[in-house]
């Protein structure tokens, strides 16, 4: 019998608010491929890496340390992409990935501002 277990974590709208009030330090990460992402939806302070185009060359010049934290979004809760990042981040060995699994939808349905990158 073969067990898998989730390598990474999710967090949740008031988490990572907390974490951006705070001033904390980490990457937040949108992660629609190109057919998906909006320019001017994204969470501030967040960088477009596309889920697709997550390598392990990539990742260690974004991410130095492995153990720095990383937190993936998408779309929502529907779309896949925030979790398909996080367990690549974490089957290369990261070690403080979430996924914010609410996403933009969540973000902004509550009031949160949305920004252009």
């Amino acid at each position: 019998m073969t067990t898998t277990s989730q390598k990474y974590q999710t967090i949740d709208r008031a988490s990572l608010k907390a974490k951006i009030d705070k001033k904390e330090i980490f990457q937040l990460w949108n992660v629609l491929n190109k057919d998906n992402y909006k320019p001017e939806s994204n969470i501030a302070g967040s960088k477009w890496v596309p889920v697709d185009g997550i390598t392990e060359k990539l990742a260690s010049e974004k991410i130095p340390s492995k153990t720095e934290t990383v937190i993936t979004y998408c779309a929502g809760p529907q779309c896949q992409s925030s979790r398909q990042a996080a367990e690549k981040l974490a089957s290369m060995g990261y070690t403080n990935v979430f996924a914010y699994e609410g996403g933009v939808k969540d973000w902004s349905e509550s009031g949160m501002p949305v920004v252009t990158l």
